[in-house]
């Protein structure tokens, strides 16, 4: 993921226009790290490290949205229907 896919992710998902770091930037960001290395894996299904990464970011993203979700449910359920996560 270059800067410019970045940088069209957080203007897409922030709060405001300063917003660089809340949790839903924060997830829309791990999912797409996630959705690619999903389509690496299909392909090289021997690569085990990647799969350890893969399962470390599926946690991280998983902690941030207990987080959101003890928050402010609204804007959790708003998220997980946006990016088609399931829960």
């Amino acid at each position: 993921m270059d800067k410019a896919q970045k940088a069209t992710i957080k203007q897409d998902y922030q709060l405001h226009n300063t917003d660089t770091g809340s949790s839903e930037v924060q997830v829309a960001l791990v999912t797409k790290r996630i959705e690619s290395l999903t389509e690496h894996l299909k392909t090289h299904r021997k690569d085990h490290s990647s799969r350890y990464g893969l399962i470390k970011m599926v946690s991280a993203r998983r902690r941030l949205l207990n987080y959101l979700k003890s928050r402010d449910d609204a804007r959790y359920q708003a998220l997980i229907k946006r990016l088609n996560i399931r829960r």
